[in-house]
């Protein structure tokens, strides 16, 4: 009964987001405040609806009620309850079951806090939410439904992907779909607003939250995926430039672009046409991924199993949906006209030229991403990209952005003075040339290129530390002063400085990671050796254990170095009871310069195990700023300005019609 419930709350909602997706637009058009008012309304009766039908399929699998198709493809008694609710997600219909319940938990965020928004604008947005509510609820109820009941039932489930029963993989997906699906958001507001013809800096306002928390949701959840391939997959590496892993990373560059040009747009009243293209690429590239994913175009450890149904309407859904706004756009963009005059040296030339850069950089891993299903598709053979193509085009496009966006702050708004910007960062520049030419002197003389990426991620950290101290007038005023002014410091301002500084740590931590990683692959026997950048690791034992519902081989490394340092690890090989799958859990110990990293393997049939031992230099260092990132994204996001973008209208008098 809770099952077919479920189902009914699904149908329910479709039909919901029919009305959702047209009277409030009518009522728009035509000015009627009743007809608009529905919009919150439905808004809002749509989350309930996907809410109870999100939690009937989550109690479905948590009672493994096997007579659910997806329960029984998806789960097992012996699983943990953990796995069990991650379950609900880690397949392709409870995914998309979750795509649109977070599509409705943003369109009911915007009915809820939406209040000072126009009435015309907060109707049209949620009508846009509505229309792309109602194109993916068709998609599962005809291609994905995830209540499909099987008669009889069996006695037990065929359990979920191995590889997705870890504690990352349970937090990635809604992290990640938070991001994703929020930026539908960002998208709407841009459809609402061309369809008005009215865009200015209160729009922008209204829109720069919705930015934010979407990038801020996408930062952690591709964090977090990178962070699981890391410790799961046992290859020591954190990124592989997966087909999968550039459709997230794709919406978050032209997102960052995005939140870069909406502040222009707030600030300087510019930028207008470059804001509403990026609002609509940055979704564009979500719906891409969604489709790479569940299409069966690519091969991926992150890929659903589909088939071609469910490729051929998600691609109807995003030509429609995409052609749909980029010809509003081809026909309103042409009257967006900006009110500020900037000189190419100032800081919105500075913005600007970082969005040019920034959108490059996305056109580049897109060409790189689909020009191999491209060749595929036309029979011309099989051609692989990887990550020489990406490392040549992507390295060389973002230098000169990480020392722009040091310098952008320093430069006034709409005429600036490079000049005088430059002699306020000589500091910085003495500090990150010193520390480049130390580490090429010290570390690593073969090459150039990860000395100057050191430099460049010292050279961000100290600009960014340069450019707060002026704010507070560091050295410049009493002490008191600079507490005072430190302590009435805008959220916004300190979540830009807490986002710039954390992607400086993560500069230093890829090119330390990829440039000086040490590896050492070999059969090693208990009692065996193996000296690994300074450090000995000896195998002492390798044991079988029992999980929940996994067999295990674990060995138990000493790790020593000769400043009597001793640390042990404790690497497993396991093999899932149902699927008699394989999967590796690395043995990690995280110190301030890097990471001791072991990995065991197979037997050789000689009475050893093949093991994998790695030095990975400052990895930590990603994930700490990845998340000093999140927080500034957080912090931001609390400030108030961002919470109110216009004056309260207004209670309109009894008969009167909204205005525009």
């Amino acid at each position: 009964m809770i099952v077919e419930t479920g189902h009914f709350a699904l149908v329910m909602a479709l039909c919901v987001a029919a009305v959702q997706s047209t009277l409030p637009m009518i009522g728009a058009h035509k000015k009627h405040s009743s007809w608009m008012a529905l919009a919150s309304n439905a808004a809002l009766l749509q989350l309930l609806l996907l809410i109870i039908s999100f939690a009937a399929l989550t109690y479905a699998f948590v009672t493994s009620d096997f007579s659910v198709t997806l329960v029984l493809n998806n789960s097992h008694t012996l699983k943990p309850l953990l796995y069990k609710v991650s379950g609900v997600w880690g397949n392709h219909e409870g995914s998309m079951l979750m795509w649109v319940l977070i599509l409705a938990i943003y369109g009911g965020a915007v009915a809820i806090w939406g209040n000072n928004l126009r009435p015309t604008l907060k109707a049209r947005v949620l009508g846009v939410q509505g229309i792309l509510g109602f194109g993916f609820l068709l998609f599962i109820l005809f291609t994905s439904n995830p209540f499909n009941r099987i008669f009889p039932a069996p006695i037990d489930g065929q359990d979920l992907n191995p590889l997705l029963q870890d504690p990352g993989l349970a937090f990635h997906p809604p992290l990640l779909y938070l991001g994703y699906v929020g930026f539908s958001t960002t998208f709407s507001f841009a459809i609402a607003a061309l369809l008005e013809g009215r865009i200015d800096p209160a729009w922008a306002r209204w829109v720069r939250p919705w930015t934010l928390a979407a990038w801020g949701f996408l930062t952690g959840g591709i964090a977090l995926g990178s962070w699981w391939a890391y410790y799961e997959l046992g290859w020591g590496g954190w990124w592989f430039w997966d087909p999968v892993e550039n459709a997230s990373f794709m919406p978050w560059l032209a997102g960052t672009a995005l939140l870069h040009s909406a502040i222009v747009l707030e600030k300087r009243d510019n930028l207008k046409s470059w804001t509403i293209f990026l609002a609509i690429i940055a979704f564009a590239l979500s719906m891409l991924g969604t489709f790479l994913v569940r299409s069966g175009v690519i091969t991926s450890v992150h890929a659903f199993a589909s088939d071609p149904t469910r490729g051929v309407f998600i691609l109807a859904l995003l030509v429609i949906t995409v052609g749909s706004a980029f010809a509003l756009f081809a026909w309103r963009g042409p009257a967006l006209k900006s009110t500020g005059i900037f000189q190419p040296i100032s800081r919105e030339g500075g913005l600007l030229i970082n969005n040019f850069l920034l959108s490059v950089a996305t056109a580049s891993v897109l060409l790189g991403t689909l020009y191999p299903l491209f060749i595929d598709v036309l029979d011309l053979g099989k051609v692989s990209v990887g990550a020489p193509y990406f490392n040549s085009v992507f390295v060389p496009l973002m230098s000169p952005m990480i020392l722009i966006m040091g310098l952008g702050p320093f430069l006034n708004w709409k005429r600036g003075d490079a000049i005088l910007a430059l002699k306020q960062l000589q500091i910085a520049a003495i500090i990150a040339l010193t520390g480049a030419v130390i580490t090429w002197f010290l570390i690593d003389r073969a090459t150039v290129l990860a000395a100057f990426g050191i430099g460049l991620s010292i050279w961000l950290f100290c600009a960014t530390l340069s450019e707060l101290a002026g704010r507070i007038q560091l050295f410049r005023a009493p002490i008191i002063e600079v507490l005072r002014k430190l302590r009435r410091q805008p959220r916004s301002s300190w979540g830009m400085t807490l986002a710039h500084g954390g992607l400086a740590l993560v500069i230093a931590g890829m090119t330390a990671s990829s440039a000086w990683r040490v590896e050492s692959i070999q059969s090693m026997m208990p009692g065996d050796t193996a000296l690994v950048s300074g450090f000995e690791f000896t195998l002492k034992s390798v044991q079988n254990i029992e999980g929940p519902n996994y067999t295990a081989s674990r060995a138990n490394f000493d790790v020593t170095n000769r400043a009597s340092f001793k640390i042990s690890l404790e690497p497993e090989k396991r093999i899932y009871v149902v699927s008699r799958q394989p999967t590796t859990e690395a043995g990690i110990y995280s110190t301030f310069l890097g990471d001791l990293y072991a990995v065991i393997g197979d037997p050789d049939g000689k009475g050893g195990y093949i093991t994998r031992l790695y030095f990975n230099p400052l990895v930590t260092w990603m994930w700490f700023g990845t998340f000093i990132m999140v927080l500034g994204a957080g912090i931001s996001l609390s400030d108030r300005r961002h919470r109110v973008g216009a004056p309260a209208r207004r209670k309109l008098p009894r008969g009167a019609t909204a205005e525009t």
